[in-house]
């Protein structure tokens, strides 16, 4: 019978060098007493051809999102700074990995603060991006584009009334109101005014029409008839809801208003194609202290908060029912699964004492109702 140990060393002993023939007519390279042979090393060549395209690849793509940021960013930065007395933080443009950019600006009238945000593909990932290609080739409906979002930050007093309103190119409605909460409170309607491509989101009609007399909101419905604006706009929103449903009740000192303007991101040679559009859109938070609605209209808009607020309340109390009745269940599974563990004897025992703690509950209660 063989030893063991030995079964043990042959385990841990590497494997021998594969026979090198000693007729071979290929490709090789000598030196004093070296020879390399590069057909004995394909499979390591392969290797490490894909990690080399895969690094080329990662700093390409990660240029390329760089390049196209800046570029927006230097298109824009001349007009910021004419607005804000902070138009960049420290570092201006900030770059948060390889696909996202954004730029912070505070120090202006009407707006506590705007944060810019661009979320580019993801250049630098070959199998992200090719992950995507695939999807987008099976669902139409995915978007798939380098994006840049302007979110202000309204100061108190800029929008006179609590609403949400929004104008939204139609390819985006698949998903709007599935990803944006306070969207869900308004009806969508179309409007003569607009192009056919857009519609409006308002909780109610008056709030569109107050709008429309704003010659800063005609301005940028003007600019969105134009095909070349149009084809780089998503949508804009005024809104005082949270775009993501609230965990739990909002406190009213935690209420913000946002204007929010959603863009795809132009090439590097158009960077500053969406200027006229972004220009359009401070002028119109500027003329925003102006809106007018009707007193009922108000109303509404109040009792609709109110009705909010008590179905959040609502959601509220049934989500923590359903953890407290989550928590009974598991616990009743673990106990279940403890006593299948158990003997037939042990099982017997404990049926019992379960039985007779029943006899003496019930009779707890019949004694109350006497």
């Amino acid at each position: 019978m063989e030893n063991p140990l030995n079964s043990v060393l042959r385990l841990l002993s590497p494997a021998p060098a594969p026979a090198v023939p000693d007729e071979y007519d290929g490709f090789e390279l000598r030196w004093n007493m070296f020879v390399f042979r590069p057909a004995y090393f394909m499979y390591e060549a392969v290797v490490v051809g894909i990690i080399f395209v895969y690094f080329v690849f990662h700093l390409a793509g990660r240029a390329i999102n760089r390049r196209k940021a800046e570029k927006w960013a230097d298109a824009h930065l001349g007009f910021y700074e004419t607005q804000f007395s902070s138009p960049t933080a420290s570092k201006g443009l900030v770059q948060d990995g390889n696909s996202d950019f954004f730029i912070f600006s505070t120090g202006r009238r009407n707006v506590e603060a705007l944060h810019s945000i661009l979320t580019l593909r993801p250049r630098h990932d070959i199998f992200q991006a090719l992950f995507h290609t695939l999807r987008s080739w099976v669902d139409v409906h995915l978007r798939h584009s380098d994006d840049l979002q302007l979110d202000f930050r309204l100061q108190p007093t800029t929008v006179p009334n609590d609403f949400v309103f929004s104008l939204v190119h139609k390819d985006e409605m698949p998903w709007v109101k599935t990803d944006r909460f306070d969207l869900g409170l308004t009806r969508t309607t179309e409007n003569q005014t607009l192009p056919t491509e857009l519609v409006v989101m308002a909780e109610f009609a008056d709030i569109t029409e107050s709008l429309s007399k704003l010659k800063e909101f005609q301005t940028v419905v003007n600019l969105l008839k134009d095909p070349t604006n149009r084809a780089y706009f998503k949508s804009l929103s005024i809104t005082d809801q949270p775009r993501l449903r609230p965990e739990g009740i909002p406190k009213p000192e935690d209420k913000e208003s946002h204007l929010i303007l959603d863009l795809k991101l132009p090439g590097t040679s158009r960077s500053a194609v969406t200027l006229p559009l972004v220009t359009a859109v401070f002028n119109l938070i500027d003329a925003l202290p102006k809106l007018a609605l009707r007193p009922e209209t108000k109303n509404k808009l109040k009792r609709a908060r109110e009705d909010l607020l008590v179905q959040l309340k609502k959601d509220l109390e049934k989500d923590k029912e359903e953890v407290v009745e989550d928590k009974k269940a598991a616990k009743k599974r673990a106990e279940e699964e403890r006593i299948s563990k158990l003997s037939a004897a042990e099982q017997q025992k404990f049926m019992e004492r379960e039985r007779k703690r029943s006899q003496r509950k019930q009779q707890g209660k019949v004694a109350i109702r006497k």
